[in-house]
């Protein structure tokens, strides 16, 4: 409790404030407009925040990414156009809700239902992190390379896409990963003479063309999809009945949405959709679900926001990403020099803490800030789209040429866009390049590392037994994976 209010005095310093505001703002803009996601913000804002300060950097990304979970539901609710893949379910009764003149409602169990469960999980982050980082300070490099191979799993048979898809993605990671100078034997590999890529590939460059470039061309090639914007009818608030129709809801996503984004289980999706099967199911009135049911807007956001605390644990104590946000917020770590870990926490704690504590602010931020200001995130929605997709690719170039001023950095980027770009076409999905790219060199290193110590001896990894139970755990998932059924497209409404 000493390092969190410790925190509380990083995070309320007057700059950090202004950084938390400026980025629950944006993130909340981001949310809203379809297309645009956390993940893609804060891949183009990397290379504009080298000059900054880390934990001022870090503190503005933590707040795009809670105030994208906020923002998506806006537009869910009055478009019926999920801004994030986590608002999917929250569009099936929310916009019902706005049809039947209780927009209002909507917005305002989604708004607090949200800045509970997110200040709940929060709380439940600043709990079990120093237990998790007692935990990971036994991992030695068995244990992290198995660690990986789950990691590695999981985003090839849990994230959406085909699992096929997936696996191409993540060994196209892996591949990224090892171009350049090897750095045990010296060696140049898979450069093929060229001197730009002895230095290896950025994260930072793949964030944006994969995010940004490749997401933009991707939403740009489907065309206009042209709604009806619902107006805000009547109060933005509850009624009493609304209330007590709401607030188990939020408890129960709450419980649901936390440990689940916290376990290798691909973002916010399974735990909203898991929410909406609880709520239909512990319903009084099941009939109305599908029909305007405000506990199916409540829970779900709970659990969406809830989740993205719940992602922060294994990212901030093992470095381990679960989500594609969570991948390019890895890569902002690794831009200041910073490895998440359990390390990390005995020699940044003033960081770490630090952005632990601003999600309570920011929280507060997001809930003074999306009722009486839903009018301007509506009016986002007019921007023309050409305007707002040729600007993002203006904005994403120039931010990739300004991290090593090279014009090779532009001919990467337009390479990972395109790349990125025909991955979702074919439905695969994009986050296990970037986690492949990061955590593969740092696979390769601890298994190096674990066979140098055992003396080549490959029953390392099943002799130890924390080691072993990881790889049972991949091997389990991954046979799940496999026995399971491809999953099938969502269609909107």
């Amino acid at each position: 409790m000493s390092d969190l209010w410790q925190g509380f005095a990083v995070a309320l310093e007057p700059l950090n404030l202004l950084w938390a505001l400026a980025g629950v703002t944006l993130g909340t803009a981001v949310g809203v407009l379809p297309g645009i996601g956390p993940a893609l913000t804060v891949a183009l804002l990397l290379p504009v925040t080298y000059g900054l300060d880390p934990t001022a950097a870090l503190i503005m990304f933590a707040g795009i990414y809670y105030g994208a979970m906020y923002g998506g539901s806006t537009t869910s609710i009055l478009l019926n156009t999920p801004g994030e893949s986590a608002t999917i379910v929250t569009a099936l009764d929310g916009h019902q809700m706005a049809r039947n003149g209780r927009a209002g409602a909507a917005l305002a169990t989604a708004a607090v239902g949200s800045f509970v469960a997110g200040t709940l999980a929060t709380l439940a982050l600043s709990l079990t992190a120093p237990i998790m980082v007692r935990l990971a300070l036994a991992f030695g490099s068995a244990e992290y390379f198995a660690l990986m191979a789950v990691a590695f799993v999981t985003v090839t048979t849990v994230l959406g896409g085909s699992r096929l898809g997936g696996w191409v993605s993540l060994l196209l990671g892996l591949t990224l990963g090892c171009v350049g100078i090897d750095a045990l034997s010296g060696e140049a590999r898979l450069t093929f003479g060229i001197p730009y890529l002895l230095d290896g590939i950025d994260p930072v460059i793949v964030a944006i063309g994969l995010f940004a470039i490749g997401e933009t061309l991707w939403v740009a090639s489907r065309g206009p999809e042209l709604e009806e914007i619902l107006p805000v009818k009547g109060s933005l608030w509850m009624t009493a009945d609304e209330w007590a129709r709401s607030w188990r809801p939020w408890l129960r996503g709450t419980a649901i949405g936390f440990p689940l984004g916290a376990l290798p289980a691909g973002g916010a999706e399974l735990p909203t959709l898991l929410s909406y099967a609880v709520e239909k199911r512990l319903a009084r009135r099941p009939e109305e679900f599908g029909h305007g049911a405000i506990e199916g807007v409540a829970g779900p956001e709970a659990a969406n926001n809830a989740s993205a605390a719940g992602t922060l644990v294994p990212l901030l104590t093992l470095g381990l990403p679960t989500s594609a946000t969570a991948a390019v917020l890895l890569a902002a770590f690794q831009q200041f020099g910073l490895q998440p870990g359990p390390l990390l926490f005995d020699h940044e704690p003033r960081l770490v803490w630090g952005v632990i504590a601003s999600l309570y602010v920011g929280n507060l931020m997001l809930l003074v800030l999306n009722l009486p200001l839903v009018g301007l995130w509506v009016k986002l929605l007019s921007i023309p789209r050409p305007w707002l997709y040729g600007g993002i690719l203006v904005v994403a170039s120039l931010g990739a040429y300004s991290v090593h001023r090279s014009a090779g950095d532009l001919v990467l980027l337009a390479a990972i866009g395109i790349i990125g770009f025909g991955l979702r076409v074919v439905g695969a999905p994009v986050a296990p390049v970037m986690i492949g790219l990061i955590l593969g060199p740092a696979a390769e290193q601890h298994l190096r590392r674990a066979l140098s110590i055992s003396q080549d001896d490959w029953s390392v990894f099943v002799t130890r037994p924390l080691s072993a139970t990881l790889l049972a755990v991949a091997a389990v998932m991954l046979l799940w994976g496999l026995s399971r059924r491809e999953p099938t497209a969502t269609i909107k409404g």
